[in-house]
């Protein structure tokens, strides 16, 4: 499976990446997208939309966590990083920071695919693409925008 994974939009997608992501097989947006018409350009490029509510978003239709598991791996979504990760997860994906991030921490990996249009502490602005294989095997793939 092929996951586009963005976050922290604030009301803008550029139109190169939203082709970009458009081939993805889901896309994962990890909160602060602001306007829900963002939301509406992400489904009608097709894939299935998964979002978790940011603390910029209004909408409380958005869970603020989710938890998914694919292949075997078990994935936790939360926009705003937590020091310890939840019990039950290998993969904790947050935005927030508005920086790439790649690291274990208490044997779970944090991946945070940066931000689009507004990067933070000399960050690239990037998306991320997740790839799952059905051998469980993550591979986890930084783009620059």
């Amino acid at each position: 499976m092929r996951i586009a994974v963005i976050s922290d939009t604030h009301d803008r997608l550029p139109e190169h990446v939203a082709k970009a992501i458009a081939e993805a097989d889901e896309i994962w947006h990890l909160g602060d997208v602001c306007e829900a018409a963002i939301l509406e350009s992400l489904k009608i490029l097709g894939p299935k939309i998964r979002v978790v509510r940011g603390n910029c978003d209004a909408c409380s239709d958005w869970t603020l966590t989710l938890d998914l598991k694919l292949e075997g791996q078990r994935f936790h979504l939360e926009h705003i990083p937590a020091r310890v990760p939840p019990r039950g997860c290998d993969f904790f994906l947050h935005g927030h920071t508005h920086v790439p991030r790649d690291e274990m921490v208490g044997g779970v990996r944090f991946l945070n695919p940066g931000c689009i249009t507004r990067p933070n502490r000399g960050a690239p602005a990037s998306y991320a693409w997740l790839h799952v294989e059905k051998n469980g095997l993550v591979k986890w793939e930084l783009v620059r925008v």
